[in-house]
Order: C-alpha cells, then sequence, then structure tokens
C-alpha cells in the first residue's frame, strides 16, 4: 500500500496545511473484492456513485473502482460472470493519508489522471474518498 508522500509546490487555490481529513466526509460504498464485477455495477447504480471503494476480507482498502473500470471489464472479451474485483484490481493505490495536504492529494490525482483517491488510516481502512472537483 503507497501513501502520498509528494513534495509539490503550494497551489494557490488550496491553503497549503489544509489536510485531506478536513476535506471529506465519509467513505461512501465499500465492498468485499470477491464481489462479482456485475453486482458491484448494481450497487453502484443503487447508490448512484461513480466509484467503489474495494476491500479486502479483513477490511483493509485494497482500491477503488470507477464506472468506467467495471464497465470495461465487463465489455472485455475475457469477461465471464466469475470474474471478481480482485482480477481487475490491478496495483494496489495510490492512496492518501488523512494529514496529507490536500496541495499533495490535488497533485496525485492530476498527474496520475485519476479523479478519486481513497483516503486510509495508517492500518490500512478506508476511511473516505476524496474526488476531485472538475
Amino acid at each position: 500500500m503507497t501513501l502520498i508522500q509528494m513534495q509539490p509546490g503550494p497551489t494557490s487555490a488550496t491553503p497549503v496545511h489544509s489536510t485531506v481529513a478536513a476535506a471529506v466526509d465519509t467513505a461512501g460504498p465499500q465492498v468485499c473484492d470477491d464481489m462479482t464485477v456485475e453486482v458491484a455495477l448494481s450497487v453502484m447504480a443503487g447508490a448512484r456513485t461513480g466509484h467503489l471503494l474495494v476491500c479486502d476480507d479483513g477490511g483493509l482498502c485494497t482500491g477503488l473502482l470507477t464506472q468506467a473500470q467495471l464497465t470495461a471489464a465487463r465489455d472485455s472479451s475475457a469477461y465471464t460472470d466469475r470474474v471478481q474485483l480482485r482480477d481487475i484490481l490491478g496495483n494496489r493505490g495510490p492512496f492518501a493519508s488523512p494529514v496529507t495536504t490536500m496541495a499533495e492529494a490535488e497533485h496525485a490525482l492530476r498527474c496520475r489522471r485519476l479523479d478519486a483517491l481513497p483516503v486510509v488510516d495508517e492500518h490500512g481502512s478506508a476511511l473516505s474518498v476524496l474526488v476531485l472537483a472538475r
């Protein structure tokens, strides 16, 4: 699991000392990594969200999946109804910690072209999701 530890310069839109913990509310829908893609898409539709936090059997955050990623997996020629989220999750991360500054988190989101970033505690449990405003 990789916590963001970048040192970008401050941006004018975000106070230098503002942390991720101050900018997020709740984690939103969390699902287990053994869930199938179809069920995950249904959960996402029911929750009216564009992303799901994925956790392992121990409750540790293993990543975040977007509707676009799930749809692409479902539309893939390799897709079967047995494909689980852990099969498409890929590498774990990036993650932010609650003490990550907003400048660091924004930098990570923009550089990696992400729409959302999971925020995890020191044990790897999901706390929230930071979503990039467009």
